[in-house]
């Protein structure tokens, strides 16, 4: 059973609800002829229009979608987590994502789900969550490293082309030595993660890519990723 997490640098549904190229490459890579699909926005609060602009992409591929609350009367976590295909998870506030999650128990039926081969997705919080780290905006004022759910091993930067915070920070974790390499990905560009060892960038936009990023003698080198373009 092949192991998936596509992590979304920036860009999709949120942003461009009903256009649907990286949303259709997602319901592409399931097995299944009609896959299911959660969408878990925990890290908007439950946002509503969040919710509005899954629907109106998802409804229009070919898909089940639904989604999950946390903030209403939350569900039985097994019994809707273990019946997806795929599990998409929205963008926001990566620290308290992950603080609501775990008092729920969510962490160990994801895990479990992504063992069994459930495809794991998602944007921003959605995209650095699955990792070991990532550089989170989830505090005013500074990007922070966060810890994350080590379903990958390595760190994640979204947004790396996107937001001007982005590059400068990434490289003062390195010069630290906070970080030995990280996994950067630029809006409009996903990191397509099979097994835990092989990459691929998938691109959904114009001049975007993905990069493992490290410091080699003093200097910060940025290694593409092997591109897929979809646009």
């Amino acid at each position: 059973m092949t192991k998936q997490i596509i992590a979304i640098g920036g860009g999709g549904f949120g942003r461009n609800p009903g256009e649907g190229i990286i949303e259709k490459y997602i319901i592409n890579q399931s097995e299944e002829e009609k896959p299911n699909i959660c969408f878990i926005p925990t890290a908007t609060g439950d946002n509503e229009a969040y919710k509005v602009n899954f629907y109106s992409t998802f409804s229009k591929l070919n898909c089940s979608p639904s989604h999950l609350d946390f903030f209403k009367r939350t569900p039985d976590l097994e019994k809707l987590c273990f019946s997806q295909d795929i599990i998409f998870v929205g963008g926001g506030n990566t620290k308290s994502m992950l603080a609501v999650w775990k008092d729920w128990g969510l962490v160990e039926i994801l895990k479990e789900a992504y063992k069994s081969g459930t495809i794991m997705c998602g944007v921003s919080a959605g995209a650095i969550c699955w990792f070991e780290y990532g550089i989170t905006d989830s505090w005013e004022g500074e990007l922070k490293i966060i810890n994350c759910l080590g379903f990958v091993s390595g760190s994640c930067c979204p947004h790396y082309d996107e937001e001007p915070k982005r590059k400068p920070s990434l490289k003062k974790f390195l010069n630290e030595g906070a970080l030995e390499n990280c996994n950067a990905i630029d809006g409009g560009c996903a990191l397509h993660i099979k097994d835990g060892v092989e990459n691929k960038a998938i691109v959904f936009a114009q001049k975007k890519n993905a990069y493992l990023v490290n410091k080699n003698d003093e200097e910060i080198r940025e290694s593409p990723y092997l591109r897929e373009e979809i646009f």
